[in-house]
């Protein structure tokens, strides 16, 4: 899949994100032509700083909200494939700033999709929103892409007010236009270079090195929880397939199987387990405001459409968060755990991208008919 991106002229919104960061780094290492926009990453310690590849790629630090700005570097660089990941993404904070988070979230999808609207080079456009999108009934099945979209919580509904404005240029402007649009929901991410405030994992992190227990506010909470890998991959399938086939751009839920869908508590023993050192964590209630208790997502429509299933289950997607973030603090080159990683989940299709791109930092050999590193 990966050497369909070789010379592709790839622009990401959010590049500077946790998500960002990561596909940024695997898109780059495919030999893409990567541009960025974003604004300046929100905290000191943060991915994208951390693996140094803002010289490596074209970055533009500037404001979704800004349509002139955005209008502009997008003639500058006359993109071919647009993936748009540009969000506030945490429902805690769209209480505190909820005019924000629907510029953000609403109008930044509009100011993309203009942007393409105007573009004569665009192919295919993904839009990444949220397992969130959905109205909640709290009910033990998963929800399928053609339910409700009605976000009980600002966050929430920012991004089904981005489906939908979505769903509606596509109808409006790119019927008979070759550019194929579409979402995709994922569910709950995790993975090393997450340092984001109120996600589980970077509190367990924090709590782990602070020797504290790790506090959780609702453990019987269930959520969808995938290794980031999971989900960028599925973004990138999506974007390459379609590219060639308009018939298969759409809507699809982007999560784990039914299995991986663990409560919150779950999760974190998972953690404690796999930490070691006599890990703990407790209960603490806190006066906050309302967040879904009941979150699953079906899948069958993505697995039927491109043959997916999940590769990591949640085990292996802790384990491999632990991994990154104890050898990052060792002060270990951060960009090779993380190329490590990727050569895990992409096997060795990535391992030739990488030597191709990188012949003098990489030594290569033939065995099994596989090239391994």
């Amino acid at each position: 899949m990966l050497d369909f991106y070789k010379g592709k002229r790839v622009f990401i919104t959010g590049h500077t994100g946790f998500k960002g960061s990561w596909l940024t780094k695997i898109l780059l290492d495919a030999g893409a032509e990567v541009t960025g926009y974003s604004l300046k990453p929100n905290m000191k310690q943060n991915l994208f700083s951390i693996i140094s590849i803002e010289d490596k790629i074209n970055s533009f630090i500037g404001d979704i909200r800004d349509l002139k700005y955005l209008k502009e570097v997008f003639l500058k660089v006359q993109p071919e494939i647009v993936i748009h990941l540009a969000a506030q993404p945490i429902v805690r904070e769209s209480y505190n700033d909820p005019v924000y988070t629907y510029e953000t979230n609403v109008l930044g999808t509009v100011n993309i999709l203009e942007c393409i609207r105007l573009s004569n080079t665009v192919r295919s456009f993904l839009n990444v929103t949220t397992d969130k999108v959905y109205e909640n009934k709290e009910w033990e099945w998963g929800y399928r892409e053609n339910e409700i979209l009605n976000g009980y919580d600002p966050y929430s509904n920012s991004k089904s007010c981005s489906e939908l404005v979505t769903y509606s240029y596509k109808n409006a402007f790119f019927k008979n236009r070759d550019i194929s649009i579409s979402t995709a929901r994922a569910g709950n991410v995790i993975g090393g270079g997450d340092f984001s405030k109120d996600r589980i994992i970077p509190d367990c992190i924090k709590a782990a090195y602070n020797n504290e227990n790790i506090v959780v506010r609702n453990p019987n909470s269930i959520r969808p929880y995938q290794h980031v890998l999971e989900a960028l991959y599925v973004y990138l399938m999506i974007v390459k397939e379609q590219y060639s086939n308009r018939d298969i751009a759409g809507f699809y839920n982007v999560g784990p199987d039914d299995s991986d869908c663990i409560t919150t508590g779950e999760l974190v023993e998972i953690f404690c387990e796999k930490w070691g050192k006599n890990q703990n964590w407790i209960t603490k209630s806190f006066e906050g405001p309302h967040e879904a208790n009941f979150l699953k997502l079906d899948c069958s429509k993505l697995k039927s459409t491109f043959g997916w299933k999940p590769k990591w289950n949640i085990d292996t997607a802790i384990e491999k968060t632990i991994g990154w973030f104890k050898e990052y603090h060792e002060n270990k080159d951060v960009s090779l755990i993380m190329e490590k990683q990727i050569n895990d989940f992409f096997g060795w299709e990535y391992r030739y991208e990488k030597s191709y791109h990188n012949r003098s930092e990489w030594v290569y050999r033939k065995e099994s008919s596989k090239i391994i590193f």
